[in-house]
């Protein structure tokens, strides 16, 4: 059981890393464009209080040293992503990011040290802060139930990569064993609703992961649509402009020109007042070319 304890302590210890370096990427595009944008530290700074509180009660219990090399592996990383975080940031950005870890990390952690150390002893002191973990843990694998709500009401996947739903949930079936094999239910009743929480994420992935080309294939559907009805409706608009303009040309023309009676039309009459002659073939012409012919 020791031995099967300490694989799955092992690939914990693999698979957490992983999770650990899931953020570079959001951390490249924070180097090439200069600016933190809209990310926030706040999952850095949870991260770095997470992993020391677990250093903190291994080295309270006998034989978890898999516990201290993953957690002493994440407080290195979470400080560089934070330091990191701190050099492209706003002012603002900045007293945020300090006051929050100036709050969890040395006060916080701080109270929980100083407490535990004076009004505790032995065995108890490791299951307060095993308790007090535990309680921790189910705060950060709750934390993303803002996201699966996102997901469900945008039916997008955006927000929430599979790679990183896949590693959370396999370093929570990890530890979960972990943490049953050696009888260590700190450990493994929070990794249950680890795992729980990233089935359901991955399931809300596979669901709506072709959501998105869908939606954006109805809208450009629904704008080509708008656009031939945008077209028809132009060119009807320009045939009655132009009929009106025919019309107008007609009535303008009708008031510059006299009727001709059909009487006047049979005897030939000369109009005088407009120098021209109207024949039997409606045909005007100038009254000098009728004389010539």
């Amino acid at each position: 059981m020791t031995h099967l304890a300490f694989v799955f302590g092992l690939l914990g210890n693999i698979v957490s890393f992983m999770v650990y370096l899931a953020p570079v990427p959001t951390f490249y595009k924070i180097y090439k464009k200069k600016s933190t944008e809209g990310f926030q530290s706040v999952p850095y700074v949870v991260g770095l209080f997470s992993a020391m509180l677990w250093i903190y009660y291994a080295f309270l219990k006998p034989d978890t040293t898999l516990l201290i090399t993953i957690n002493s592996v994440g407080c290195f990383i979470q400080t560089f992503y934070i330091c990191f975080f701190l050099f492209y940031a706003t002012k603002k950005a900045k007293m945020d990011t300090v006051k929050l870890l100036l709050s969890m990390n040395v006060v916080g952690l701080g109270l929980i040290i100083l407490l535990t150390q004076f009004f505790s002893k032995g065995s108890n002191r490791a299951q307060i802060v095993g308790w007090i973990c535990l309680i921790f843990s189910f705060c950060v694998f709750v934390a993303p139930l803002g996201v699966l709500r996102q997901v469900i009401r945008s039916k997008s996947v955006e927000y929430m990569p599979f790679q990183l739903s896949f590693f959370l949930t396999l370093s929570a079936v990890m530890w979960f064993f972990y943490g049953l094999l050696r009888k260590d239910y700190n450990i493994a009743i929070p990794n249950v609703l680890g795992f729980s929480l990233g089935v359901i994420q991955m399931t809300l992935y596979l669901i709506y992961k072709n959501a998105k080309k869908v939606t954006k294939e109805v809208r450009l559907e629904n704008t080509e649509t708008v656009v031939d009805e945008e077209l028809k409706l132009s060119e009807e608009m320009l045939k009655e402009q132009i009929i009106d303009v025919v019309k107008l040309s007609a009535m303008v023309c009708s008031e510059i020109i006299p009727m001709v009676t059909a009487h006047e039309l049979k005897n030939e009459i000369n109009l005088p007042q407009l120098n021209v002659i109207i024949n039997e073939d409606m045909i005007i012409k100038p009254k000098a070319i009728i004389e010539v012919s």
